[in-house]
């Protein structure tokens, strides 16, 4: 993710207000903030949570969400989490929830407005998120009370049971009840309403996780909207909530779109820094080492052919 993180890359007007701060106890239990530079009043807030199979990632990796989001008017929050081999199911659902109570207590100091709280998160990181919002004994066991006005899944695994891969199944493999485990499973009435986003080609976690899990929510009523990027893969959609390859995808405009109508800015959405075309003007590498990398970050991620 480095090419995505460099200074000239990301969003600007954005202050990164608190880095490394703890939530809990333990090395991995720490979260980054970001929120706009010049906020006016208090702000909608984002947890974002990362992916990596349940296995890696590092909040600082996703400086360029943070970046992303807080430009276009919200209070982010990063955290890290355990991860397997140190934990199995549920750990990382407990550190997350955990990371929840702290934005409950502490995000109005941060400019935050805890009533105004989204959850998103991409591939694990989307799954964590959609099973917070949908098995409620995790915000139970750490106190959690505000409500999750909605939730934004990019590329997420929602219904992997029986396990397929033996990665899958050394992190869920010991849940007394698999099925349990599955997004598809606990939706309810109850659920908030949810962006599911994904890769038409995504060779990871394959199209019909979303598809599944659109169905069983508009089978209980919930708004679901889904948005299907035509022939890309699976880590392409996190990539393009960042300024550097955000012309490929709208991703970022969905998200703050679908959040606003759910109560994000009730007086309206600034607008995202969102560039519908690729970047014009400088187009050499030799004048701006930017295009350099866009230009082989594209030969890599070029949409696949069918």
């Amino acid at each position: 993710m480095a090419p995505f993180n460099v200074g000239g890359a990301m969003d600007g007007g954005v202050v990164k207000i608190g880095d490394g701060i703890a939530y809990a106890d333990g090395p991995r239990k720490r979260l980054d903030v970001y929120t706009p530079q010049n906020p006016s009043g208090s702000a909608p807030v984002v947890m974002f949570i990362y992916g990596g199979a349940w296995r890696s990632g590092a909040r600082e990796d996703y400086t360029f969400v943070g970046h992303a989001l807080a430009a276009a008017g919200f209070v982010v929050v990063i955290p890290d989490y355990r991860v397997y081999p140190e934990v199995t199911y549920p750990g990382f659902l407990e550190d997350n929830a955990q990371a929840l109570r702290w934005v409950e207590d502490n995000v109005a100091r941060f400019g935050g407005d805890p009533q105004r709280v989204f959850l998103a998160g991409h591939s694990a990181g989307a799954y964590n998120a959609v099973m917070l919002s949908l098995d409620h004994s995790f915000q139970r066991e750490y106190g959690v009370t505000i409500p999750i006005r909605a939730v934004a899944g990019i590329s997420g695994p929602y219904n992997f049971y029986p396990f397929e891969y033996n990665e899958v199944r050394q992190t869920f493999g010991s849940a007394p009840n698999p099925e349990g485990t599955q997004p598809v499973n606990l939706v309810t009435s109850a659920a908030p309403p949810m962006l599911l986003v994904t890769g038409t080609h995504d060779p990871i976690v394959r199209m019909q996780n979303t598809e599944v899990m659109a169905e069983r929510l508009r089978a209980q009523g919930i708004w679901v909207t889904e948005r299907y990027y035509e022939g890309f893969g699976h880590m392409e959609p996190v990539m393009a909530m960042g300024q550097l390859l955000r012309f490929r995808m709208p991703v970022l405009q969905d998200v703050v779109e679908f959040f606003t109508r759910f109560g994000a800015f009730p007086s309206g959405a600034p607008r995202p820094n969102f560039t519908p075309e690729p970047p014009e003007g400088v187009t050499t590498a030799e004048a701006d080492p930017l295009v350099d990398v866009i230009e082989r970050l594209d030969d890599v991620l070029a949409p696949l052919a069918d």
